[in-house]
């Protein structure tokens, strides 16, 4: 006899952490940018320190400049979004780099119940809700000890990465049809 699972939430018929964290990467890439703006700049994977033994890797990035003159660029903000999948993986010692203005978790509010007292005062939590993502605990300002240059320059090495990745596998779609 077949049972059907039913799911009441689009996360409990996900099996697996790679499907909650593809999950929930996809909905916070389109609650930074939800309609493909220019004018957003954003970047995942922005690695820190990169050949150092201590490298620094932030899932999401997100800079929001207070206008484009040079003062109000180098005033921006730098919002850092680390991804938590489960209660283990917030409880590992990867991806608690909080080195933005203001810093938030992404994670399903099962896990937020359950480690939420773990979670710094200064750091926020964004959540799903409806398949849209709802902050549930708003970020303090934290002082960050990185410059403007090096942040931006991270993230711009790491959004031309995802381009350069995108155009190899294009270029290997158009190999392949060939064949």
């Amino acid at each position: 006899m077949w049972i059907r699972k039913v799911c009441h939430k689009v996360w409990e018929c996900m099996s697996s952490r790679p499907d909650i964290t593809k999950y929930l990467s996809e909905l916070l890439e389109r609650y930074i940018d939800p309609h493909n703006d220019p004018r957003i700049y954003w970047a995942k994977e922005v690695t820190f320190d990169y050949a150092s033994g201590h490298s620094v890797r932030v899932d999401y990035m997100l800079y929001k400049p207070v206008n484009n003159s040079i003062s109000g660029i180098e005033k921006g903000d730098f919002y850092c979004y680390e991804v938590k999948s489960s209660v283990s993986d917030f409880e590992s010692k990867n991806g608690h780099n909080m080195i933005g203005d203001l810093n938030y978790y992404v994670m399903l509010k099962d896990v937020f119940q359950v480690v939420h007292e773990a979670i710094p005062y200064n750091v926020g939590v964004i959540c799903p809700e409806n398949d849209q993502l709802r902050v549930i605990k708003k970020a303090h300002r934290k002082d960050r000890t990185r410059p403007v240059s090096e942040m931006l320059l991270m993230m711009w090495r790491s959004s031309r990465r995802e381009l350069v990745k995108r155009r190899r596998q294009e270029q290997s779609g158009e190999v392949n049809n060939e064949e």
